[in-house]
């Protein structure tokens, strides 16, 4: 026992170092990642919206034309929920949509240096007093928007909500360095990023301390198949659907709000809101999801080509786990 036991120490301290050693490296590669693309985004990001556009155009036949990126993907989720249309017409909408997705990323990175003035005229809020009212009778909002148009530039909207501290759940970077770049920009608009498993002591920590929230949610795209506890109909498909923002409406009693975002041009956007309930714990499970990704599927049908096309929306398409059957 002993005899083997020397054997083995050694052989698990060795095993820890290398660890330990691994992930020092990974950090000062991510580190030298940070540092050597860090002043080509903001040198990007300074440029007037002219010239950040004809480098979008440039991206575009970089992406499009050259690489070809997920273009399969692309083209398979659209013929898929428009079986009525033509090879031509979905040629046209794949290309529509893979120009908005070039300036959506320049505008992404435009977000590190753009004024607040310059992105105050380019985000229009329709008809924010449906916000306003929740927020002046002192209730909590989920605010619940697709991955459609611009959502980036939602964040100058809490300017409008000095009372409510606001928070959008979202997927942390595999790279601290732009992770903590990504949460610089949120915070000079008050905005705060939090992951789907600090939401509800985050939540509930305001909660406690009296405090008001508005918590983002884009909770359209699709969940693990084995982890979904609500399937439902979306572009015609049957797929399985996020339910998280609901069951934290419930939960903390948060109004739900719907937020529709319209592209006017390039570069300017408009905003509608749409309550779709102050009293959540009075719906029956999964209405508000349901309701949510009827109005998501409503944009998309209205003009496609600003939807998020490139992830695999549908990939579970038809394949609702026995047990939830029964």
């Amino acid at each position: 026992m002993v005899t083997k036991l020397r054997l083995y120490i050694p052989t698990f301290v060795y095993e820890i170092k290398s660890i330990f050693a691994a992930t020092k490296l990974r950090f000062i590669v991510q580190f030298l990642a940070y540092i050597l693309v860090y002043p080509f985004l903001w040198l990007i990001s300074i440029l007037p919206f002219p010239i950040l556009y004809f480098f979008s155009d440039l991206l575009y036949f970089i992406v499009y034309g050259l690489i070809g990126y997920r273009k399969k993907v692309v083209k398979s989720n659209l013929e898929l929920v428009f079986p009525e249309k033509s090879e031509a017409e979905i040629k046209t909408i794949m290309k529509g949509f893979y120009h908005h997705l070039c300036d959506m990323i320049l505008e992404t990175i435009k977000s590190m240096t753009i004024s607040k003035n310059e992105m105050r005229k380019r985000m229009r809020f329709e008809n924010i007093e449906v916000m306003q009212t929740i927020a002046e009778e002192g209730q909590s909002i989920a605010l619940m928007c697709g991955h459609y148009g611009s959502w980036e530039w939602l964040m100058i909207m809490q300017e409008h909500f000095t009372n409510h501290k606001g928070y959008v759940i979202y997927k942390r970077l595999a790279n601290p360095y732009f992770d903590r770049l990504v949460k610089r920009i949120r915070a000079k608009y008050d905005s705060y990023l939090i992951t789907t498993k600090e939401a509800v002591p985050t939540i509930s920590l305001a909660k406690t301390k009296g405090e008001h929230i508005i918590g983002g949610f884009a909770a359209d795209q699709s969940p693990k198949a084995n982890k979904a506890y609500h399937w439902n109909s979306f572009m015609g498909i049957n797929v399985p659907m996020y339910t998280g923002a609901e069951m934290l409406s419930k939960k903390f009693n948060l109004a739900v709000v719907f937020c529709g975002v319209k592209k006017i041009k390039r570069g300017y956007y408009s905003t509608h809101f749409q309550l779709i309930t102050k009293e959540p714990s009075t719906l029956p499970n999964y209405q508000i999801t349901d309701k949510f990704m009827e109005l998501v599927e409503n944009q998309i049908k209205e003009d496609p080509q600003y939807y998020l096309w490139t992830h695999k929306r549908w990939k579970h398409k038809d394949r609702i786990p026995t047990k939830m059957t029964k």
